[in-house]
């Protein structure tokens, strides 16, 4: 656990390294094409958008921004999008199965990822409509650009909230909302979150049943017949993946999935 940590405290340490000294060369380049007289001058200064130094820190801040914003992209979306609930049903499924590793991570966060881009598609075109393409534009500031993109996911995510773990989060928090307040984006988001890995637990145990009776109905019999020293998941394995076979449990589960969003 040690060295994990200092792992990641060393890449975040050597990122923000690189980040600073391309900041700083960024700054030593352009200051020094504007103290010293040549063609390429007022290009540099044009490329920055202001006629002195006054838009370099501006710009330096932008990119530290732009950098920060997109390193925190798939915390994002995994709190303002059903993919949280796709991965645990469906780890929760080849659980139930018995497979440790059919199908692999790496296939059930690409299945997980693929659902999540259909059921979002609507929610993601109209941000972009909404608030991303006229900031594009310029027809709109930023302060407005935030409003109309995150309008979406908050009527997808106040769909799916609960109410009691909405208020509760806010009674934590001591910030009691009113019922014709707008909850903040913050709180909405956890809240939409922890909703999320509640529904998918829950249908998690009702996939869990039908696999585990198979596995007690199998445990008894080999108990019954003398045959204590094999093990249950062996023999049920083969009744469990031919069971679920034949009910197409994939696409069923998907289906039902898929439906809760709808």
């Amino acid at each position: 656990m040690a060295s994990i940590r200092s792992t990641n405290w060393d890449g975040l340490l050597i990122r923000s390294i690189l980040l600073i000294a391309g900041a700083v060369l960024l700054a030593s380049g352009v200051a020094a094409a504007q103290t010293a007289p040549g063609p390429d001058t007022a290009a540099i200064q044009s490329l920055l958008g202001a006629e002195d130094g006054q838009g370099l820190s501006g710009t330096i801040v932008q990119l530290f921004l732009f950098v920060t914003v997109l390193s925190l992209v798939p915390g994002i979306a995994m709190m303002v999008t059903c993919l949280p609930f796709m991965v645990i049903v469906f780890s929760i499924l080849r659980q139930a199965l018995g497979v440790q590793q059919a199908p692999p991570n790496m296939m059930i966060m690409a299945l997980a990822m693929f659902l999540t881009f259909f059921i979002m598609e609507p929610v993601f075109m109209e941000a972009w409509t909404a608030g991303l393409s006229p900031y594009i534009d310029g027809t709109i500031n930023e302060q407005e650009a935030w409003l109309q993109t995150t309008e979406p996911f908050r009527e997808f995510m106040m769909r799916r909230t609960d109410p009691e773990t909405l208020f509760m989060l806010a009674d934590a928090l001591e910030r009691p909302v009113g019922p014709d307040e707008q909850h903040s984006f913050s709180l909405l988001a956890t809240a939409f979150m922890l909703s999320e890995i509640k529904h998918a637990f829950q249908i998690g145990f009702v996939i869990f049943m039908p696999f585990m009776v198979i596995d007690l109905v199998v445990a008894s019999v080999l108990m019954a017949v003398g045959m204590m020293m094999v093990p249950p998941t062996v023999v049920s394995l083969p009744f469990k993946l031919g069971f679920f076979v034949l009910a197409d449990g994939w696409l069923k589960i998907t289906e039902a999935l898929i439906r809760g969003y709808a």
